[in-house]
Parts: C-alpha cells; sequence; structure tokens
C-alpha cells in the first residue's frame, strides 16, 4: 500500500490472472487517454489557485505541499467544480477503476486535504461533503 500512497496507479499481488492483467492495463489506458485530452491551465475560487501544469496549489498566495494522491483528489474535483461526485466515481477517478468500496480511502485523503487548504477545516469552504453521496469542490 506504500506505493500507492506514493503516487503508483496500481498493483498486482502473486499470483495473478491474466484476464485481470489485462483489466488493469485497460484501467490504466482509460487514466492516461483522458488525462491527454486538453483540461483548463488553472482554477481559482476565492484564495485557492491551482496551476494544472506546474501541479502548484497555493492557498492565499501561500504554497500547499501535497502528496500525489491529494493532489489527484483536488485536481479531479477541480476540473468539474461544483459537480457533486459520488464516493465510488471519486475512489475509481484517483486510485483505479478496481476501487469503490474502500469509503476511508477516500474519508481520510479528503480530510487530510481540508486540514492542509481550509482555514477552518471543520466548517470547509472549499471541499464540500454532500452527505450518503460524496465530496463537491465549491466554485
Amino acid at each position: 500500500m506504500r506505493c500507492l500512497d506514493r503516487g503508483a496507479d496500481d498493483y498486482l499481488a502473486k499470483p495473478f490472472g491474466t484476464k485481470e492483467l489485462i483489466a488493469r492495463v485497460r484501467a490504466v489506458l482509460r487514466r492516461v487517454t483522458s488525462a491527454s485530452l486538453p483540461i483548463q491551465s488553472s482554477f481559482s475560487s476565492g484564495d485557492l489557485h491551482i496551476d494544472f501544469a506546474k501541479r502548484r496549489v497555493a492557498v492565499a498566495e501561500r504554497e500547499v505541499k501535497l502528496t500525489p494522491t491529494e493532489y489527484s483528489l483536488l485536481k479531479e474535483m477541480a476540473l468539474d467544480a461544483g459537480k457533486v461526485f459520488t464516493h465510488i466515481e471519486l475512489l475509481r477517478r484517483v486510485w483505479s477503476a478496481e476501487y469503490g468500496q474502500e469509503l476511508e480511502y477516500l474519508h481520510v485523503f479528503a480530510s487530510r486535504l481540508r486540514a492542509k487548504i481550509e482555514s477552518d477545516p471543520k466548517n470547509p469552504r472549499y471541499i464540500k461533503t454532500i452527505p450518503g453521496v460524496g465530496y463537491m469542490l465549491q466554485d
């Protein structure tokens, strides 16, 4: 699991079947294909600013250091700010298509993000929880 926290897309434990390997390769190819589509160059909301080209996040002009997974989660929500993302949708976009029941991953990373970008993480301005559904980045 440390590899995933450090930015790996996926891993397979031995022994594994050919069908599983092919499914995981397809999932990575889907992510790479969607990642190569043109996207907006930046996102701003209040004091929060994200420069996608530089992978830089700042709050009130102070740079915020994020892990690769934290950045991916924030980026996914920022690319469609104002949209409510379901838990499963975020898990699959940020971790991979095989994820969907690991809600604790999402809760932990959303909490870490709030601690880094929110002035009051208990009353977030940017990352909103939609009870029983998922999360939304306020635009």
